[in-house]
């Protein structure tokens, strides 16, 4: 086999352990998960991982990025396709309840767990997954401020309010979901952040009526 030859099996050999490693964290918790964890469940030597990542640490933080770049294709990017403004926040919250619906992480939301998970427990593992609450917020945040500069919604809207606000009813559905029922849930999810953005918006009639 060539040097090339050797990369593309050694990367996807990597991907496979990361889909598999991020499926088991929203299940067993981040801190639970280990490279014999993930051996087992691919059927694969612990040695061949050791490759990849030298310490249990690598390996969680190489899960976090993975699981960066999966929030990224499935909840950020269809959320930009959309107009800037108030659609392109609307888009943030649907995609990202469509994306917990869709079944893709068996435990629900990786971030969130972890984020209960390690709130308390100060260290590189916390300062990474703090990082990336800051950048989601900040996306939620300057997708607001731009509803407010384009006028779509009323002045005085505090941006940073209306993200929370945003964030804080996607982290409630995924939460309550399995207990409440997921129809349900995600269904007042919607409806509630599309409620609050008609009572703050001055053309009520770019926003979806859910079916």
């Amino acid at each position: 086999m060539t040097q090339d030859g050797r990369l593309v099996r050694g990367e996807r050999t990597r991907a496979a352990v990361l889909d598999q490693a991020l499926l088991l964290a929203t299940v067993n918790g981040l801190d639970g998960l280990s490279l014999s964890q993930v051996a087992d469940a691919l059927g694969v030597s612990k040695s061949g991982l050791f490759a990849h990542w030298r310490s249990k640490e690598a390996l969680q933080l190489a899960v976090i990025d993975h699981a960066r770049a999966q929030w990224t294709e499935l909840v950020v990017a269809p959320a930009r396709s959309q107009p800037a403004g108030v659609r392109r926040l609307w888009a943030a919250h649907d995609s990202r309840l469509a994306f917990y619906e869709s079944g893709v992480l068996p435990g629900g939301c990786f971030f969130a767990n972890a984020h209960f998970e390690f709130n308390a427990r100060p260290g590189v593992i916390r300062d990474r997954l703090a990082a990336e609450l800051r950048d989601w917020m900040a996306f939620l945040t300057r997708t607001a401020a731009e509803a407010l500069t384009l006028g779509e919604v009323r002045p005085g809207v505090n941006p940073e309010g209306l993200a929370y606000h945003t964030e804080s009813l996607g982290v409630c559905a995924v939460m309550q979901a399995p207990v409440l029922g997921t129809g349900p849930t995600f269904r007042q999810a919607r409806q509630a952040l599309l409620d609050h953005l008609r009572s703050i918006t001055t053309n009520p009639t770019i926003l979806p009526e859910l079916t």
